[in-house]
């Protein structure tokens, strides 16, 4: 059996996802597929991917971010799957990590692990370091996970019909990771650094932030709104009236961001970069 699938939704990103499939080619000591999933870039992403021979280039219209990540989640045949943005980077030796991890951790449904920011040039930014699993503050506060570090067992999420919501396009990871936690899958935490997220203008999440005109005021709104959506049916409800929900919900959000702040600087000497 393959040990990793990798899905990389893409979409001209070329001149990002070179870095991600060599990232990627680079992995010792696992056996792994790699499926870029194209939903019809204009750019010269068809030649980049053609450049590495492990990756496995398919592309056709899709719906959305998140149903082109469900596309390779349906075909993947790896025993473990991750999806890895193709402006992402794995670390090296990351996948040799989560394999001999999983082999103490039988029992895992999810495992994910510490990344770091680094900037559209590729250089370091600053390091996202994590803790064992909290529900209510996935629920409460929102997505702390980090998907570009995080991997599913295949037989009991994918395996078992959990897929993406194709209705998010921002925060589809935070809502996700809820469900699964609500239907009792093991998340496991592996204090290592996995992988590198960027961050730049155009990424989904950062494209609207600051933005004063009413067109990318709205767009951010909605963003928020897909956070407020996982709070309302993951997080605490207590109220009929939606203003005063919104109310418990401005407080569980600072409580948990606080709580955050504390299990982070607890657990921030525990990760460490991977073997190898």
């Amino acid at each position: 059996m393959i040990d990793f699938t990798i899905v990389t939704p893409s979409y001209n990103y070329g001149h990002y996802i070179g870095e991600c499939l060599k990232s990627v080619a680079a992995q010792e000591g696992v056996t792994l597929e790699h499926l870029v999933m194209d939903a019809g870039s204009s750019d010269d992403t068809a030649e980049v991917v053609a450049r590495f021979p492990h990756a496995s280039w398919s592309q056709e219209p899709d719906k959305g971010m998140s149903d082109g990540i469900n596309k390779g989640f349906r075909k993947a045949k790896g025993k473990w799957v991750m999806w890895l943005n193709s402006d992402d980077r794995l670390k090296l030796g990351a996948l040799a990590e989560v394999k001999r991890f999983l082999e103490k951790e039988s029992e895992a449904d999810v495992v994910f692990g510490c990344w770091d920011f680094i900037d559209e040039k590729g250089k370091f930014v600053r390091r996202m370091t994590l803790f064992p699993f909290r529900f209510g503050m996935l629920a409460n506060h929102g997505c702390y996970i980090g998907s570009t570090s995080t991997f599913y067992r295949r037989e009991s999420t994918i395996g078992e019909g959990q897929l993406l919501n194709v209705n998010f396009g921002a925060v589809m990871d935070g809502e996700y990771y809820c469900r699964l936690a609500a239907a009792g899958k093991r998340f496991f935490y592996l204090p290592v650094v996995l992988a590198d997220f960027r961050l730049h203008d155009e990424s989904i999440s950062r494209k609207n932030m600051g933005k004063a005109d009413i067109d990318g005021i709205l767009a951010r709104q909605k963003q928020l709104a897909e956070s407020s959506a996982i709070r309302r049916v993951y997080g605490c409800r207590l109220f009929e009236d939606e203003m005063l929900n919104i109310i418990v919900e401005g407080v569980m959000y600072h409580v948990f961001r606080v709580q955050k702040g504390w299990l982070k600087l607890w657990h921030k000497s525990s990760c460490r970069e991977p073997e190898g």
